[in-house]
């Protein structure tokens, strides 16, 4: 079976032992789970607990449990960039994005940051989970995937502030998604081709798992190269998807947060599970936004005083619709805090929205009976 590796013998039950209170939550948590969270610390035991109880948090965080079943928004599903093109010469996933035919602005305004990351994170899991039926299939662990960044038509506009936002933000989740994968001992290679490109590629891929526009043998029923029924090349979308307008009469409140000050906006969540979700615009060169859990009730606590959940990020784009949500692992108060104290002279003007998600019609029922 391509779950069952022999493991340290002396590493491996410790760790077993060590983790055994968070394993029942995760997916197939068998001897090659263990092993790869091993593996990718060098066996160091301490390390390798503290890595995987923060990916246990992370998980619920980003509800990833139940990100494959989440339906992106119709301008995502017709105008973000990729798709799975076939496997590489190991069996292992290949999938190209073309994301230098991307509307990152078109796309922001569309459907906000939060939903193309949240977009981006599916397709990541999408991959590993392709990972894990081509073990089943070959017989053989697969835990690796190709993705081909094809930055052709790339140009100023990838480089519009709010976009770059995006990537940094989707960087840590694309790291806590692969880092059991690598061993810190791991340098991350990147293969740059250059003018006999489609050639280069063939050297991991064989042409019956490409496209015809990236050197393979792949087309459309219609004979188009691209292989368009796979592949999305993104474009420019319509302005009439763009919600930035329709955002500016949506929030519920509106607040300007004097220079040297923050405004903190209390929520209740009574049931694990529920997920918390915010909406705001900023009028103002910048803002920072975090999430924190209270320790005391009834008496407003500064952030210090707070259990941070959601680290407080600066946000410096004025008039571009943002957007978060947070599964809550645990009841409690929790606290949307805009954050202005560093500034010294400038007030911020902030419109926002807060609402809570119940997990399920159970929870929603208790809550109206109560």
């Amino acid at each position: 079976s391509p779950g069952r590796v022999d493991l340290d013998p002396v590493a491996s039950p410790q760790f077993q032992k060590n983790v055994q209170d968070v394993l029942p939550g995760l997916p197939n948590p068998d001897d090659y789970f263990l092993l790869r969270w091993l593996r990718a610390r060098n066996f160091d035991l301490q390390k390798s607990e503290d890595m995987l109880r923060k990916h246990v948090v992370f998980r619920k965080q980003e509800d990833l449990d139940n990100i494959l079943n989440w339906k992106p928004p119709e301008v995502l599903q017709l105008y973000d960039t990729g798709g799975f093109s076939g496997y590489d010469r190991e069996g292992c996933p290949v999938w190209i994005d073309s994301a230098g035919s991307l509307d990152p602005k078109g796309l922001i305004l569309s459907s906000g940051k939060a939903n193309m990351i949240k977009k981006r994170t599916q397709t990541l899991m999408i991959l590993l989970r392709e990972c894990e039926l081509q073990s089943e299939r070959l017989g053989k662990k697969i835990e690796t995937f190709i993705i081909i960044f094809d930055l052709e038509n790339l140009s100023l506009k990838h480089f519009w502030k709010p976009a770059i936002e995006v990537f940094p933000k989707l960087f840590p989740i694309v790291y806590n998604l692969v880092k059991p994968f690598i061993s810190e001992k791991t340098s991350k290679k990147f293969v740059i081709m250059g003018a006999n490109w489609k050639e280069d590629l063939q050297k991991f891929v064989d042409p019956d798992q490409l496209p015809a526009e990236y050197g393979g043998t792949l087309t459309d029923p219609d004979g188009n190269p691209k292989y368009l029924t796979k592949i999305q090349y993104g474009g420019v979308v319509p302005k009439k998807y763009h919600r930035q307008n329709q955002m500016k009469m949506q929030y519920e409140h509106t607040v300007s947060i004097n220079q040297g000050s923050s405004h903190q906006v209390e929520i209740e969540i009574l049931f694990p599970g529920c997920v918390l979700r915010w909406q705001f615009l900023l009028d103002g060169p910048d803002i920072g936004v975090g999430i924190y859990l209270k320790t005391k009730m009834g008496e407003r606590q500064k952030a210090r005083e707070m259990v941070e959940v959601v680290p407080t990020q600066k946000y410096s784009s004025p008039l571009i619709p943002e957007d978060g949500t947070l599964t809550c692992t645990e009841q409690g108060v929790y606290v949307l805090r805009f954050d202005n104290t560093y500034s010294l002279m400038h007030s911020k003007k902030v419109s926002y929205t807060v609402e809570v998600l119940f997990p399920d019609k159970t929870i929603e029922e208790k809550i109206e009976k109560m």
